[in-house]
């Protein structure tokens, strides 16, 4: 019989393939995740709201279809998280906002209804940000999400509870949306994998798509639901699940042509890669610059890849992108919630809705994106990935939106984020891969970005990658401290 901590600790391939199996029942799988979740709560606070009966059914009904012969899904028993920006019919939907506390949605996201499909277990709603506009974890609901690699830190955001939940075990994978890099952030501070397939592979509905709800239509043009995960092949499997087109989403796309599991171990010699360091622009942290480097490295010594320095010519693009994002948003229907509660109300995000946008500035943040989209293309003619740090900084305070110094320079508290929400403006895929860990035991991402549509070389690259230097191994001390 496994221990509760073994199947905490284990893939969600492998859990998968046991509950099939028969070797572990769902329930026994559920209860020793809900377990956990309860020991970890109290430090990580990393679920809003469980939904401890809710697992306990589905696990139920997936045991049920085994002992009946049926085919219990690709996920058959595998619980995972649900961050609480993506809508879960009656389970109670907050998005970090008092203006939704009592929201419960009357239908699934596409995403949680393929899951749900497959035979996944939902655990619960995982925490983020007021209504994501944030790259940290806390807002004004509920206690503030914890790193569990040093609980005095921030574990990113807006997908802040999916990672910090994965990373300490309570699920293989959860689900994270990603706007201006939210799958990546955490991922990247919490020792993930994390990929934000090509827009449009994921179909998206109700979220940034439903005009009846102010704050959940936002982020239309930007958004991209993905796997948060310990393995790249855990992701791969979601992605397997969730991806292919929906007429609810105009932006999705046909269904693609290869397997995402096959495609994680496809060899990549000989493949071109951009490096770029820094942007040619942004400060970044020495610890991050050097365990990047070192980490791209292994492309060309070991992988039989050229690496080139070289970046794609744009400017901070950062107020473009944040032009986007008001231009996404129900300023209208959200100022009218907001009336007389902005004190409630998380300040970035109150600044945000005040502030007297012109179309003048709409127009310049699309013209702007069509400048960074057309500089991104063509560099990339060169070359089959790019790949950068995912953020400038190891995890950093949780009381701070972002730090102010960043290599001995002063800098905006969103300087931070400079190499993920360029990847929403071009729609390209891009994923986060931990390359390494600070000299004090921080951890650092690589994200590698591909060409339009080519979400079968990133995902090969990741696979390689990790072959040849893997990390699902290595868990946060606080587990241990807690008998995990």
């Amino acid at each position: 019989m496994s221990t509760d901590n073994e199947i905490c600790r284990m893939d969600a391939v492998s859990l998968a393939a046991k509950v099939r199996g028969k070797e572990l029942s769902a329930i026994e799988v559920a209860e020793a995740v809900l377990r956990r979740m309860d020991v970890l709560e109290p430090h990580l606070h990393a679920f809003c709201t469980p939904t401890p009966d809710v697992a306990r059914a589905a696990a139920r009904a997936v045991d049920a279809k085994i002992a009946a012969g049926e085919d219990p899904g690709l996920l058959a028993g595998v619980p995972v998280g649900i961050k609480d920006l993506v809508a879960t019919k009656d389970i109670l939907t907050v998005m970090g906002s008092p203006l939704y506390k009592d929201f419960v949605p009357d239908e699934d996201d596409i995403c949680v209804e393929r899951l749900k499909a497959a035979g996944a277990v939902i655990i619960g709603k995982t925490n983020v940000p007021e209504f994501g506009y944030s790259g940290v974890g806390h807002n004004p609901v509920f206690e503030t999400t914890r790193n569990p690699w040093n609980t005095a830190l921030t574990p990113g955001g807006s997908s802040a509870g999916s990672g910090a939940s994965v990373a300490a075990g309570v699920a293989p994978f959860a689900i994270g949306s990603d706007g201006g890099g939210s799958v990546r952030i955490p991922s990247a501070h919490c020792g993930l994998y994390g990929i934000k397939a090509s827009m449009g592979r994921v179909a998206l509905y109700p979220g940034c798509r439903d005009d009846r709800y102010p704050g959940i239509s936002s982020w239309e043009s930007l958004e991209h639901i993905g796997p948060m995960s310990r393995t790249v092949a855990d992701a791969a499997l979601m992605l397997k699940v969730i991806t292919g087109p929906d007429p609810r989403d105009r932006y999705s796309i046909p269904a693609a042509d290869f397997d995402y599991l096959a495609a994680t171990t496809e060899d990549i010699r000989g493949l071109r890669i951009a490096y770029s360091e820094d942007w040619g622009y942004a400060a970044v942290d020495p610890e991050v610059r050097r365990v990047v480097s070192e980490a791209v490295a292994v492309f060309e010594t070991e992988l039989g890849c050229t690496v080139e320095r070289a970046d794609p010519g744009w400017d901070d693009a950062f107020g473009t992108f944040w032009g986007l994002v008001a231009g996404d948003t129900d300023l209208t229907g959200m100022r009218r919630m907001m009336k007389g509660r902005e004190k409630e109300m998380s300040p970035h995000l109150v600044d945000l809705l005040q502030r007297p946008w012109t179309a003048e500035e709409f127009t310049d943040a699309k013209i702007g994106r069509q400048k960074l989209c057309n500089k991104m293309w063509r560099f990339m003619a060169r070359y089959d990935l790019l790949i950068t740090p995912t953020l400038a900084v190891p995890p950093f305070p949780v009381n701070i939106q972002g730090p102010e110094i960043i290599e001995g320079r002063m800098v905006r508290s969103t300087e931070w984020l400079a190499f993920t929400f360029p990847m929403n403006m071009t729609g390209q895929p891009a994923a986060t891969i931990p390359a390494g860990f600070t000299r004090d035991g921080l951890p650092v991402g690589m994200q590698i970005v591909g060409r339009h549509l080519a979400d079968r070389t990133v995902l090969a690259a990741s696979g390689a990658f990790e072959r040849a230097r893997p990390w699902a191994h290595k868990w946060p001390a606080l587990l241990d401290q807690l008998g995990l």
